[in-house]
């Protein structure tokens, strides 16, 4: 007998996922054929809304529980299993890389926070056209669990390679944020899902928000001082918000969302990262282990061996060159900081080689991964 291991809060979302979706089912039914029995209609003129389980803007002040419950409510059984399998095999994998306690923190913050803030949206644009009816919008799905699952593999396994269709099709870890919101927002546009659209968006900003700023994540280099509490946050550069996108887009995405930090610290909303603290988050991208996605994504033992190594490979590469970009700064800053007729006349050599200097130190970053 085959016995599946699922860690506790994996658990209790995939039960919460089946019986709240069972529920509203039932009840939808219920509905249904009590106004085809008063009316005699099959065909109904006005949406069901069960509004104790999902969320509806204008009943929230009436049901505030379904700001979270609306998160592990389907409406039918292909979005049922699509959000079953995010669940069961992202949540195993987040779940035993962060621990069931953050992993549960990491799905209250993701489920509630984009639901807290679509509803003032919805009652705003009902406002402004008018139309009440807006108001009674009926949101629930598990967009923005699977939106931020891919956010927290960004962070975990960038590099990792995913292949389907025995090989047909190849795709890293780090695009698929922006695959996903491209097909949400390409269908909220041309097939009327604008829910699922802003659902998408919403999910992203909120997780990529907690883990840069929030999420404690276990020191593995060894340099914190926070007592065995950990880092807090992800400072690392090859985690900014214009890494979730394609290299292509990512100069006016980086000088947008500049402004937008740069705004929010003046506010004192955020916290400014510290050099300590970017060159602390660079080391843990070097650090973070060489664990690869679930085994769903890797059939066999030989490929995930090799897929882990080129993986640590690309991303010991990716470090390595953000550090060595760091280390020919702070060298050309420190030679500007010299006159020039000084530093030509007490060490000309040096000051024509500080780049140099900078990556012996260093033993050489200039690395290049094999099958990369």
């Amino acid at each position: 007998m085959v016995r599946v291991n699922i860690p506790p809060a994996t658990r209790i979302c995939l039960v919460s996922l089946l019986t709240l979706s069972l529920l509203y089912n039932i009840a939808r039914w219920r509905q249904i054929s009590s106004i085809s029995a008063t009316t005699g209609k099959t065909q109904l003129t006005t949406p069901i809304v069960v509004p104790y389980l999902t969320l509806v803007p204008l009943r929230l002040f009436y049901y505030p529980w379904t700001l979270l419950t609306a998160t592990f409510v389907e409406q039918n059984i292909f979005t049922v299993l699509l959000n079953l399998a995010t669940l069961f095999y992202g949540g195993k994998y987040l779940e035993r890389a962060w621990s069931s306690r953050e992993f549960a923190k990491f799905i209250v913050t993701i489920a509630v926070l984009p639901n807290v803030v679509i509803v003032p949206f919805y009652l705003l644009w009902a406002a402004i056209r008018g139309n009440p009816s807006i108001g009674l919008t009926q949101i629930c799905g598990g967009i923005s669990i699977q939106a931020s699952f891919l956010v927290a593999f960004k962070q975990l396994v960038p590099e990792h390679t995913v292949t389907v269709f025995k090989g047909l099709v190849q795709m890293r870890v780090k695009h698929f944020p922006a695959i996903f919101l491209f097909l949400n927002t390409i269908s909220g546009v041309v097939l009327g899902t604008e829910t699922a659209a802003i659902l998408a968006w919403l999910g992203l900003l909120t997780s990529w928000t907690y883990l840069r700023f929030f999420k404690r994540q276990p020191d593995l280099t060894g340099t914190s001082t926070t007592n065995g509490m950990g880092i807090k946050g992800d400072a690392s550069e090859t985690f900014a918000f214009a890494c979730l996108f394609p290299d292509v887009i990512q100069p006016p995405i980086a000088a947008i969302s500049d402004q937008i930090y740069n705004l929010l610290v003046s506010l004192r909303i955020c916290t400014p990262f510290s050099e300590e603290a970017i060159a602390s988050g660079n080391q843990q991208v070097l650090a973070r282990g060489e664990a690869g996605l679930p085994t769903l994504l890797s059939s066999h033992r030989a490929g995930r061996g090799t897929g882990k190594r080129e993986e640590a490979e690309r991303r010991r590469a990716l470090a390595l060159r953000a550090l060595d970009q760091r280390l020919q700064a702070a060298a050309a800053g420190k030679a500007q900081s010299h006159s020039p007729s000084s530093a030509t006349s007490s060490q000309p050599t040096r000051a024509a080689t500080p780049t140099v200097s900078g990556q012996g130190m260093l033993g050489g970053t200039n690395y290049t991964p094999d099958n990369a």
